[in-house]
């Protein structure tokens, strides 16, 4: 009888292990993962002034987007690697 009672909390801690795992590492949104798009085209003809003002700002966002993906990227990969090797 005394077996049978130091048994079942081994028992019933067994399975309570067994149930549990791990969390998984959540992925990275597909609108981060996505690549920045295109720049705008300008106009046929247009000013000068305008041509300029364009070209400042889809360089500057573009270039904005763009650190901000690739560094969004680096550490997800990064993060993920040091996942992987604590859960294993």
């Amino acid at each position: 009888m005394k077996k049978l009672l130091m048994l079942l909390p081994a028992v019933l801690l067994t399975g309570c292990l067994s149930i549990t795992k791990p969390p998984t590492f959540p992925e990275l949104p597909q609108e981060i993962a996505d690549p920045c798009p295109e720049l705008k085209q300008a106009e046929k003809s247009p000013e000068l002034s305008k041509l300029l003002d364009s070209v400042v700002q889809n360089y500057g966002t573009y270039y904005e987007c763009r650190v901000k993906i690739e560094a969004m990227v680096e550490w997800h990969k990064r993060q993920k690697e040091i996942y992987d090797k604590a859960v294993k």
